[in-house]
């Protein structure tokens, strides 16, 4: 007989998410995951101009700020047909790539990290041992005996204080860690210095936005204006920090980042087989355009779809057919005003909040009505996959040979074979490899616009259509991009120059999402399914698997009143007002 368990709240994530697992013979039978948010960003911004909604959707998340602002904004230039200035596109493509960069770094060492990595044993390992470690797979310049072993006192009194903190309660000397004790101080070393280099390429966002987090943005461009002889505007001293921030994370992603990543994932190859979505769909909307943003085939980030993991075929994407994506709430409380057995694309789509589950305390959900916040997106009633792995893999599908050759240095360090992308390991090291080229397309950005810069271009916006005398009566648009959990996309309807409708799907609500109508599993729940767990009481390799995601609940479901109004109270234990 099955041993369910129960993982509420899953933590190292953004928001509120509750993981119940069916156990049997030490492998996971069947998996429920559930958002105890509220989802209703969406009702906030009803009859709202369209040019402020970004400032509003941007809030929906303390992570994911600049991919929320962008999509917003995107919609409503889809919507009213503006087309932004070069220098405008080149800063976007920055602040994302920094965005993505810092986000990739900080989910490796600070979230999930501590899944595989075992604090405790820091304190057997040898710091002259750790030095050669780090010397013979990297040019970091912190690799002596001397480094590691202050790195290993620093631990030692954080220990001895008995003030743990973060890594209280943690995993440690569970069977399924593996890590010799040198690479465990390796790791850790580089888990503080991740600390301080993360908060570092974030001031990108603060030269081109203003600020970080939420930096501005402005329907039609850019609100920060090229001036490169101006202390007030972008002048040549801005634009020069910008290139050395760039430039040192490509140092930090390629000299600490990556041979940590390859290191860890030599003792735990074992992990190529485990935790793949078992649909095998993988979505990629694609994004930073190099030729206009309308312009697809010009995207870094290559658009397609991937069918029950045929890396021969490559699928096209066209998220304005109203058949080809879908939101359905059969097993969500929501209440659709057409009934709940069918799906409803975005435009068209409806947050009415309906609660309909247990009220606590509690000990199961329950599974055969609805169970969560999050809604169900399908593809053409199929489940798909976002995130790095799914960008990595149509990629490396469609041929391009920088993919290729990032994903097949990784295979051959490794040993693995192709298969194994599918996967947990797959998902997790798809991160890092894209961080590679994150940090090239950073720079190749920049030298773009210094060069538009040097040939006279200052332009940063296109106010041609920005007052709403120059809309139509009725437009409707969609504003897509690839935030670093996936693919994002905002669906706006504007009506007598006010927004009238406006939806959300996140990356989240693509892997989170409940059961469908069909009976369908999402990501999240399909990549649990033959997890093993070697003690239901410490289930390390749920949360293995449930991290590679990179959660994001924050994005999937949300709602706030703009007076500060309790809305609504959900009870976990504790007590949480929403």
């Amino acid at each position: 007989m099955a041993n369910r368990i129960v993982i509420d709240p899953i933590t190292r994530i953004e928001g509120h998410l509750r993981v119940e697992a069916e156990i049997k013979e030490g492998k996971v039978t069947n998996a429920y995951c559930s958002s105890t948010m509220v989802r209703g960003m969406e009702k906030i911004v009803e009859g709202r101009d369209p040019r402020d909604v970004w400032a509003f959707v941007q809030r929906t998340c303390g992570v994911c700020t600049t991919v929320h602002a962008i999509a917003s904004i995107r919609s409503v230039e889809d919507a009213l047909d503006i087309v932004i200035p070069p220098n405008a596109e080149l800063a976007r493509n920055i602040i994302t790539i920094s965005h993505a960069m810092q986000d990739h770094v900080v989910h490796f060492y600070h979230l999930h990290a501590l899944d595989w990595v075992d604090i405790t044993q820091v304190l057997n390992a040898d710091p002259k041992a750790t030095s050669l470690l780090a010397q013979s797979i990297s040019k970091w310049h912190n690799s002596s005996p001397g480094y590691f072993s202050d790195v290993k006192k620093r631990i030692k009194k954080f220990v001895d204080s008995g003030q743990l903190g973060i890594f209280a309660k943690g995993y440690w000397g569970h069977p399924a860690m593996k890590l010799p004790a040198e690479v465990n101080l390796l790791a850790v070393a580089h888990y503080l210095e991740a600390l301080e280099w993360q908060k570092e390429i974030v001031k990108v966002h603060t030269i081109l936005g203003g600020k970080n987090p939420h930096p501005h943005f402005l329907v039609g461009g850019m609100a920060s204006a090229l001036n490169v002889g101006d202390a007030g505007g972008l002048n040549i001293e801005r634009l020069a920090y910008i290139s050395k921030l760039l430039k040192d994370a490509k140092k930090f992603i390629n000299e600490v980042y990556i041979p940590d990543l390859l290191a860890i994932a030599s003792f735990y190859k074992d992990w190529g087989a485990i935790g793949g979505s078992k649909f095998n769909n993988y979505l990629s909307y694609g994004d930073l355009p190099t030729g206009g943003y309308r312009n697809p085939s010009t995207f870094k980030w290559p658009q397609g779809i991937i069918l029950n993991g045929d890396l021969s075929t490559v699928h096209p994407v066209d998220l304005e057919k109203t058949d080809d994506i879908q939101e359905f709430v059969n097993k969500a409380w929501y209440d659709y005003k057409g009934g709940n057995d069918k799906g409803l694309h975005p435009w068209e789509g409806e947050t009415n909040i309906n609660y309909t589950g247990p009220k606590p305390p509690y000990e199961y959900l329950d599974v055969e009505k609805e169970y969560s916040f999050v809604k169900t997106p399908r593809w053409q009633g199929k489940p798909m996959e976002v995130g790095p792995l799914s960008r990595m893999l149509v990629g490396y599908a469609k041929g391009i040979p920088e993919y290729k050759e990032v994903v097949n240095y990784a295979l051959k360090t490794l040993d693995v074979p192709a298969a194994a992308l599918f996967s947990t390991l797959g998902r997790t090291a798809a991160r890092g490899l894209e961080s590679i080229l994150l940090a090239d397309w950073g720079l190749e950005f920049f030298d773009d616009l210094l060069n538009n810069i040097k040939n006279g271009d200052t332009r940063m916006a296109n106010m041609e259509k920005y007052e709403p005398h120059k809309w139509p009566k009725e437009a409707k648009g969609v504003g897509y991009m690839e935030a670093p959990r996936g693919g994002l996309a905002h669906w706006i309807t504007i009506k007598d120059r006010k927004t009238e409708n406006y939806q959300m799907v996140v990356p989240t609500t693509w892997n989170a999402g409940p059961r469908d109508p069909k009976g369908q599993m999402s990501a999240y729940e399909s990549a649990l399914i033959g997890t093993p767990v070697a003690d239901p009481d410490n289930p390390v390799e749920i949360l293995r698997t449930i991290h590679s995601f990179d959660p994001c609940l924050a994005c999937a479901v949300h709602l706030y009143d703009e007076q500060g109004k309790n809305i609504s109270q959900v009870q976990i234990g504790g007590s949480c007002s929403i």
